[in-house]
């Protein structure tokens, strides 16, 4: 499950999102970003904070992985977003999930073993909150994931490419949702309005 706190964030996450959508090669600059969702994963640790968020701009769909730390992540400054300030947890460092190892760890394990979103645990509210965007993983694997190690992403037109030793990730940037899922694992994802489930991401051959 994903504890979130009622708290003020300065600047918000889509006004962080907005400055660093321009510099990806695969934005394409038709108008200011619109949040339609998001979903997490859970950090076991509870450390981390891992959440994607899908947005509109223009006509195209993107898809937007952030991870949220308490301190600066090692050798990440190439992918840090921003930091902000958070009301309840302090000053957070904001980065492209793809980058963190933590979210590459999550992202793998719900894709090889079938599993669903976090459990959205707000403070104060009794039972969980509905995720946004529903998410599904189309492996069945009932063991662990293969051993990762972590490797820079590499991004390109409309995909990011992670090398993780044990498993080779792709991950949408640019969302077709008028097409089939092909990839046999694959997350794939829902949210109003959406007829048919989307691919966000797969494991692909090395």
């Amino acid at each position: 499950m994903a504890i979130i706190h009622k708290a003020t964030l300065s600047p918000s996450k889509l006004e962080l999102i907005a400055g660093y959508l321009p510099s990806q090669p695969w934005f394409i600059q038709d108008g200011a970003p619109e949040l339609i969702g998001a979903y997490r994963f859970d950090d076991p640790a509870g450390e981390v904070g891992l959440e994607t968020h899908v947005v509109a701009a223009g006509e195209r769909i993107y898809q937007v992985p952030l991870s949220y730390r308490g301190y600066e992540l090692a050798g990440a400054q190439e992918w840090l977003i921003g930091t902000m300030d958070h009301s309840v947890l302090g000053k957070r460092w904001v980065y492209d999930a793809c980058a963190d190892p933590v979210y590459v760890k999550a992202l793998a394990t719900a894709i090889l073993t079938g599993q669903e979103e976090a459990a959205l645990i707000v403070d104060g509210e009794p039972e969980p909150r509905p995720s946004t965007v529903n998410v599904k993983g189309s492996g069945t694997l009932d063991g662990g994931v293969p051993a990762l190690s972590a490797s820079a992403p590499v991004s390109g037109t409309g995909v990011t490419i992670i090398d993780a030793g044990g498993v080779r990730l792709k991950v949408a940037r640019v969302l077709e949702v008028a097409t089939e899922l092909h990839s046999e694992l694959t997350l794939s994802g829902k949210w109003a309005g959406l007829e048919n489930p989307v691919e966000l991401a797969a494991i692909i051959p090395a």
